[in-house]
């Protein structure tokens, strides 16, 4: 891995987002199907604030205030009308999601987060017990950053792909191989995972 691919190991945020991003890619390359709604709503819901200001704009900056005093009246109750649904949407309905998808016929959400000071990466996943089942299953997993991060800020993918194939029953279905090789560590726990020296240790 490059030099510029490290970050801080103290930087909770920045393990954390380089972790959400290696999750979205290896579920990805285990061909589930990732959704983008949330996210399409959400630029949806920024770009309409954004272009009612520039009409507005336009127009006042053509025809002058008295002509638009109405229509920019009307505008700026938009614009916080849809500034106030991109806020709610971000903090109560996006949240803390990180993947949706599809994982093989079964729908699934996953949310990421951290706690202060507390150098362990949290999820929640929820799924749908079986393809196109609409009863849904509910579980949390957590480990340490420290597991697949290296002490100078290296992402180690493996141990991250273990840990999780090993955690969340659906990725290990799609990747018995890592699930398997997870399981057959004395390093792995359901909130533990795989150390970073142990992985060395074994390519050395």
């Amino acid at each position: 891995m490059a030099e510029s691919s490290k970050i801080s190991p103290y930087n909770l945020a920045d393990c954390k987002n380089t972790t959400d991003d290696a999750l979205q890619n290896y579920l990805n390359g285990l061909k589930f199907q990732q959704s983008h709604y949330y996210t399409d709503v959400k630029l949806g819901l920024g770009y309409a604030a954004l272009v009612t200001c520039a009409i507005t704009f336009a127009y006042d900056y053509k025809l002058g205030f008295e002509a638009t005093k109405y229509w920019t009246a009307a505008t700026v109750v938009a614009y916080f009308l849809l500034d106030g649904a991109f806020t709610y949407w971000l903090w109560f309905v996006e949240k803390d999601i990180i993947y949706t998808g599809d994982a093989k016929g079964r729908e699934i959400i996953i949310s990421s987060w951290t706690r202060k000071l507390d150098p362990n990466y949290r999820l929640k996943i929820r799924s749908a017990a079986t393809a196109g089942s609409k009863e849904w299953q509910e579980s949390e997993v957590s480990a340490p950053f420290s597991n697949w991060f290296t002490a100078d800020g290296v992402f180690v993918p493996q141990p991250f792909q273990q840990w999780l194939a090993s955690s969340v029953s659906f990725v290990g279905e799609a990747d018995p191989k890592n699930a398997s090789a997870a399981k057959g560590s004395a390093d792995v726990g359901s909130s533990t995972g795989i150390s970073v020296a142990s992985e060395k240790k074994r390519k050395s």
